[in-house]
């Protein structure tokens, strides 16, 4: 499966992922985990587990700051 992941503020990344993929995985293929970034389809976050059902996503780095 081919995913388009444009890392906000930063690139657009062409992936391919096997056909079982989760947003999980994606966000281990462009070198995050899901503590560090979530990923949005349509401007809405999907879970790290779910099975990917899009070919373009966002992907948002979260910010930790005190």
């Amino acid at each position: 499966m081919r995913v388009t992941a444009e890392i906000v503020g930063s690139e657009t990344q062409e992936l391919e992922l096997g056909a079982n993929a989760t947003y999980g995985d994606l966000l281990g293929a462009v070198g995050l985990s899901p503590h560090e970034a979530t990923v949005l389809v349509d401007g809405r976050p999907v879970p790290d587990d779910g099975a990917i059902d899009a070919e373009h996503v966002r992907v948002l780095r979260l910010i930790k700051g005190g």
